[in-house]
């Protein structure tokens, strides 16, 4: 059996990434048809079908998942190792990719990104914003972003922001069709804007007072699965929503939101950038890091 080159399984890769043959030709520089050719080379050297094809997407078959999931952690200390030969101008050069939440990549761009950018213009950094916790080392990122209660529990956590509540808010003009809630449980006397997540199921909302904890599964006609949208529906006076503070702050802050329940809304352990521990930290994430701890210093 004839191995495939170094750059036939790099190709591999990127195109599984990418779920697409022409947006890897792009990255790796080459045609598409040169890159089709040279996959179909590899599948025939090796014997089996890595790809199923169709005209709209590209997509891993179960040997083709397999390989993959050996090699990305071998092509990853690839590029690692060359991009630590980098000249000792500290001009590391690489990709970097990082998967979080939409707050959480919102937060890196205001707080982090720019000074990381200016200091290593040569690295390519690949933020993808996504509601689902995904498997950082299953599908190629080097790094994850979740609030701390989300990391996986064999995961490096560094703590990339200050601690942050949900806080529990409504339009006054919907406040005053009601009784105010004093305890959680009076939820449910109320319509509320219900989260759903991405697996589908709606999230029931979490409160705590003095080391008591409850959870209410709250009623509400209106689901949505993302925060900002949450907040606009609460300014339009459709219920009461649950989100971070930092997503309702203007607008409670302008007048059109009040919150309720703030005794019971203590802050939480904010956003944890975190990467498997049992592997090689690139240099790109070490440097990505340090920028974030000098961004908490400040």
């Amino acid at each position: 059996m004839k191995r495939p080159s170094w750059n036939d399984l790099h190709a591999f890769a990127e195109i599984v990434s990418r779920r697409s043959f022409r947006q890897a030709a792009d990255v790796l520089g080459v045609t598409r048809s040169s890159l089709s050719h040279a996959i179909r080379g590899m599948e025939r050297d090796l014997g089996v079908r890595l790809l199923h094809r169709t005209t709209r997407s590209v997509a891993p078959t179960p040997e083709g998942e397999r390989l993959l999931a050996r090699i990305r952690p071998l092509l990853s200390e690839f590029d690692d190792a060359f991009a630590e030969l980098a000249p000792s101008s500290g001009q590391l050069r690489g990709t970097l990719r990082i998967n979080g939440n939409e707050g959480g990549v919102r937060y890196l761009l205001a707080a982090v990104v720019p000074a990381f950018l200016m200091r290593y213009p040569q690295i390519e950094l690949d933020l993808v914003a996504d509601g689902t916790l995904v498997d950082i080392v299953d599908e190629g990122f080097d790094a994850g972003l979740r609030l701390a209660a989300a990391v996986p529990r064999d995961m490096v956590a560094v703590p990339v922001g200050p601690a942050v509540r949900f806080l529990a808010v409504a339009s006054p003009g919907y406040l005053s069709t009601c009784p105010v809630p004093r305890v959680p449980g009076d939820l449910r006397a109320h319509r509320c804007i219900r989260q759903r997540l991405p697996s589908g199921k709606r999230y029931r909302w979490e409160f705590a007072r003095r080391g008591r904890e409850l959870t209410v599964d709250v009623p509400g006609t209106l689901s949505l699965d993302n925060n900002t949208l949450m907040v606009e529906a609460a300014i339009q006076g459709l219920g009461i929503a649950y989100v971070p503070e930092p997503y309702a702050r203007n607008a409670l802050d302008s007048g059109h939101l009040a919150a309720v329940l703030e005794d019971w809304c203590p802050p939480e352990p904010g956003l944890c950038l975190y990467y498997p521990g049992h592997r090689h930290v690139p240099a790109t994430l070490r440097a990505f890091i340090d920028v974030i701890k000098e961004a908490i210093a400040r």
